[in-house]
């Protein structure tokens, strides 16, 4: 079998009439089996070339697409969210709670803190767990007594790893 590129032309033969470029899939046929050089071939498959860019762009497209999963949370807590390396959760508890929720946390998982920055607003702590990963929590005011939380693990996340850190928020909430 050998790949042809060229032209497709009229009743599968290659030349220049219609203009679209494609790759021809033929077989020899002699069955690839020492037939006489220059012998006709048999087109096996015709595919135009536009439908090879449109078959590796689908292809890249759901191999880089972020990992999507949607847990629900306990009843009455509200929805938690791990949407592409990030969990996202309600807090019921105000904003100093929360706020405070988070920094006995990262003291409790024995996280190393690198910084943390915060105003009446949005506060943010990035920590580094022992194997070097980085932990960012943002704490957002809600309302009087509903906060949120995301929580992210590295670049690509660690959904395991978030929901035990929610776990220790909340439990400190």
């Amino acid at each position: 079998m050998r790949m042809v590129h060229g032209r497709s032309g009229p009743a599968g033969v290659s030349g220049e009439s219609s203009g679209s470029r494609v790759f021809v899939i033929r077989s020899d046929s002699a069955g690839g089996r020492g037939g006489t050089p220059g012998a006709l071939t048999t087109p096996i498959m015709k595919i135009p070339l536009k439908t090879w860019f449109l078959l590796a762009a689908a292809a890249a497209t759901v191999a880089l697409t972020g990992c999507v999963a949607i847990v629900a949370g306990a009843a009455g807590a509200g929805t938690v969210a791990y949407i592409r390396g990030e969990l996202d959760a309600p807090l019921n508890a105000s904003y100093p709670q929360a706020v405070t929720a988070v920094d006995r946390a990262i003291q409790q998982l024995e996280f190393a803190r690198i910084s943390d920055r915060q105003d009446a607003l949005t506060a943010i702590f990035v920590a580094r767990t022992a194997e070097d990963k980085k932990i960012t929590i943002k704490v957002t005011k809600v309302a009087d007594q509903t906060s949120k939380v995301a929580i992210r693990v590295g670049w690509l996340g660690d959904e395991s790893l978030s929901l035990t850190i929610l776990s220790r928020i909340k439990a400190n909430a």
